[in-house]
């Protein structure tokens, strides 16, 4: 890697328009990403599907959609360091607002795995690409509490689609969420490209090789440990959260709990903490701190999740989701981590394929994983054993991973 890009002439404060687009395209990112957990149960038993397929039907679709995640986001990444950043935010929520249209017209659980596959192509580009452009617009000094306000702006689009959920039909649900990423494309056109991705162009370098991440071990390492330490992130949501409702059953919990109300609680304190989370960053003057101290409260709860419950109240069960999303709130620290580790020219590609790498992991380990050792064991017990394990490989992730807090971000890969 070496500095040989000049320094951006369009450097924004902490509030700027490109912040707030990418906020906003954050907040629809995860309304339509969030959607399918929260109206899972009632979509599918209005197709026909009995309570057991609802659960193993529902596992499958999730899967389909973080596939799409996983393979969007390499084709996303790799666009955004060839064509622009801006490129990839135009393309993505033109895909996935039309993929969550046509959601609203499926019929059979295989359509549905088809359109959440399509929408998870589309969804895999948002975040990336608005993560890399705010962090190449803004101080370094101020980078990581303009990443976390896009975040925690962002993250509330789960709040809105409970609401939408309580309030309309399913179908319609998907409708909402497709028609506010039409209405977002209006807003992103006042929107500029990087300036530090227009140096880049000038130069005689490689731009959004994948391999290159795998042709130096020093790259290869700092790309693995990046997804390696948001893993806690996709199994708190994607496994304790999405199935509560099962959770709960197992621990004797009688009153009904609502999958989709715990998905909403847990995204609220996922908005808070990963606003929190970017000022003690800046307070610690270190990623690595603020993160080891999220990791600290994630596990506070995983144990609360799992000991507290039984025999409990769905109340309970609803407070310590939002425990659980708090302290996983480390989701924009994480993702501006991987922007700050790579240089200009693969900088895209690295922040919009590691966190859907992370999100494909719920597909490819997290789910496998808790499948086996519940097949093992029991579903309770193998709850709390995936959650022992992601840990111990998030921390050691962490350890090995390099500060970037003060990183310029004036350089590129070789």
């Amino acid at each position: 890697m070496k500095p040989t890009i000049a320094p951006s002439r369009r450097t924004q404060s902490v509030f700027s328009l490109a912040v707030l687009v990418a906020a906003l395209g954050y907040f629809v990112d995860i309304y339509d990403l969030l959607l399918f957990s929260i109206i899972r149960v009632p979509s599918l038993t209005s197709l026909g599907l009995t309570k057991e397929q609802i659960t193993i039907d529902g596992e499958s679709i999730i899967s389909w959609q973080m596939a799409g995640l996983l393979i969007g986001g390499i084709i996303w990444g790799v666009m955004g360091d060839k064509r622009g950043r801006l490129s990839v935010l135009f393309g993505s929520i033109i895909l996935y607002s039309l993929a969550n249209i046509g959601n609203g017209f499926v019929h059979t659980v295989e359509q549905y795995k088809l359109v959440r596959f399509i929408a998870g192509l589309g969804l895999a580009g948002e975040l990336g690409a608005g993560i890399t452009l705010v962090s190449e617009l803004t101080p370094k000094e101020k980078r990581g509490v303009a990443t976390s306000l896009v975040a925690g702006i962002g993250l509330t689009g789960a709040i809105v689609a409970f609401v939408m959920k309580q309030n309309f039909d399913w179908r319609t649900c998907y409708f909402i969420g497709g028609g506010l990423g039409l209405l977002l494309l209006l807003l992103r056109i006042s929107v500029f490209e990087s300036g530090m991705f227009h140096e880049v162009k000038k130069l005689e370098v490689e731009r959004g090789n994948l391999l290159m991440f795998f042709t130096n071990g020093n790259r290869f390492r700092r790309y693995l440990m990046g997804i390696l330490i948001g893993l806690p992130t996709w199994y708190v949501i994607g496994v304790m959260v999405t199935f509560s409702g099962e959770f709960a059953e197992k621990m004797g919990i009688t009153e009904k709990v609502d999958p989709g109300k715990a998905i909403m609680y847990a995204y609220a304190g996922i908005s808070a903490g990963d606003i929190l989370v970017g000022l003690i960053s800046q307070w610690f003057r270190s990623r690595k701190k603020a993160l080891f101290l999220f990791y600290g409260l994630t596990i506070i709860f995983m144990v609360l999740f799992f000991t507290t419950q039984w025999n409990g109240t769905a109340s309970r069960m609803y407070w310590i989701c939002a425990g659980l999303g708090f302290s996983t709130g480390f989701w924009a620290i994480f993702v501006t981590m991987a922007a700050e580790q790579f240089g200009t020219n693969l900088r895209a590609t690295a922040a919009t394929t590691i966190p859907n790498m992370v999100r494909g992991m719920l597909t490819v380990f997290i789910l496998p994983l808790f499948k086996v050792l519940r097949t093992a064991t029991d579903y309770y017990t193998g709850g709390w054993m995936t959650a022992v394990v992601i840990m111990v490989i998030t921390i050691i992730a962490a350890l090995l991973s390099k500060e970037s807090f003060h990183k310029d971000l004036n350089f590129v890969e070789t």
